[in-house]
């Protein structure tokens, strides 16, 4: 970085959707903007002094869930001092929230802001699922793949990844590490009470999990239990120089130091050439590894892009924590719990916390904020202070990473 850069003053929603106990789809739920309005709220109140120079809003397909455009017209409903500065809307999928981060860091290492608010939401319980599905179907390449996929598509998408790799790998095994993954997100969820799936008590989950799939009832090489929800929600935080932390009133402690980032872009109109590896997030992830001069020896968190189980253990490999076919393993000796070698997903992730699709990369930054300043629910002692985040945004397409230090 050609200066330091800061996120501070983190604030999640409520991730809301099947799960939660006040979820309930026969009666009016809460409106897009009630959500923006409470994150808003929740970060400005940690700030002493607000000055904000810009704002950046992200959202997947609220064109389409909530038949709404026009997006940064928002962001002074819900800070009144953005009022006539420059605000921007960011859409990259699912990815989307990592792309807000980097479009804020953009404009102040840039010397044109020292403060820019960064928000994303996405509100996906405004129809049912397998019409969601079909709009969630826009982060492929919907002319030419929509047809021939799944009624679900993208979970359709991430079966096929778990069918290559338990073709290479095996079957059970594979299987047992999918079941173990969803099992750490839901025991890690409960820890967290804004996560949707904090109330779940299933007292067998990794027998749960590994059910084996129907693929009349569903899908060939996935559970329910491999994918996550449908979720409502919001997050937000603040990207800041260093003389704009100061401004602000925040102190250095309050905050984490943005050391670098990976960007990597895949072809959408392409398959990918190995189902079994995200090329895109591999290549990503070292990138910022390269530019900071770490290593995953030098992690002590990771918030991983788990939309579905087989993601989360693709990612490990992606990273190098497990070699090819070995993620399954690393993850059944525990080495993403909270003692573990890379703890990971803290709150949950995407399976556990809940997936407001153009929302989870803010949250996965907010989450390792939170941890590293003290202020997580499910709190641990780092083993080192750096942690990466990944934003993927469809299938391994548009990624983002991010690697931060406490302050």
């Amino acid at each position: 970085m050609r200066k330091k850069i800061y996120a501070a003053a983190g604030y999640n929603t409520i991730f809301m959707g099947p799960g939660r106990p006040e979820f309930d789809p026969k009666k009016l739920m809460l409106s897009f903007e009630s959500y923006l309005h409470e994150t808003a709220k929740g970060t400005c109140d940690q700030v002493p002094n607000l000055e904000l120079d810009e704002g950046i809003i992200g959202s997947f397909m609220p064109q389409r869930f909530i038949k709404q455009g026009n997006l940064p017209g928002f962001l002074p409903s819900m800070i009144p001092s953005l009022l006539g500065k420059p605000c921007l809307g960011v859409e990259g999928a699912c990815g989307t929230g990592g792309k807000a981060i980097v479009t804020a860091m953009r404009s102040v290492l840039s010397d044109m802001a020292d403060a820019v608010f960064v928000s994303a939401f996405e509100v996906q319980n405004t129809m049912k699922a397998v019409y969601g599905a079909d709009v969630l179907a826009g982060a492929g390449h919907y002319s030419k793949q929509r047809k021939r996929g799944h009624a679900y598509f993208f979970p359709g998408v991430f079966s096929d990844r778990a069918e290559a790799y338990s073709r290479d790998y095996g079957d059970q095994y594979t299987r047992m590490g999918l079941a173990k993954w969803y099992e750490q997100a839901i025991l890690k969820a409960r820890k967290s009470p804004k996560a949707q799936e904090h109330f779940n008590t299933n007292p067998n989950l990794f027998e749960t999990g590994m059910t084996p799939p129907d693929p009349d009832k569903f899908l060939p090489f996935l559970n329910a239990t491999d994918c996550s929800k449908v979720s409502d929600g919001a997050t937000s935080l603040i990207i800041f120089s260093e003389e704009g932390l100061a401004k602000a009133g925040i102190d250095k402690g309050n905050a984490v130091e943005i050391v670098a980032i990976g960007e990597a872009e895949g072809d959408i109109t392409q398959p990918p050439l190995d189902p079994t590896v995200l090329s895109t997030t591999h290549r990503a992830v070292h990138k910022a590894f390269d530019k900071s001069g770490l290593t995953i020896n030098d992690l002590g968190l990771l918030e991983a892009h788990d939309c579905f189980t087989i993601s989360g253990l693709l990612s490990m490999e992606a990273l190098g924590f497990a070699e090819p076919g070995k993620a399954p393993e690393f993850v059944l000796e525990g080495h993403i719990n909270e003692e573990g070698i890379i703890p990971t997903n803290l709150s949950g992730g995407l399976c556990g916390f809940g997936h407001p699709t153009g929302a989870s990369g803010v949250r996965e930054l907010v989450d390792l904020l939170h941890q590293f300043t003290g202020k997580a629910a499910n709190q641990i002692e780092p083993r080192t202070p750096f942690g990466m985040m990944i934003s993927m945004g469809g299938n391994d397409i548009t990624v983002t990473s991010i690697i931060v230090k406490r302050s």
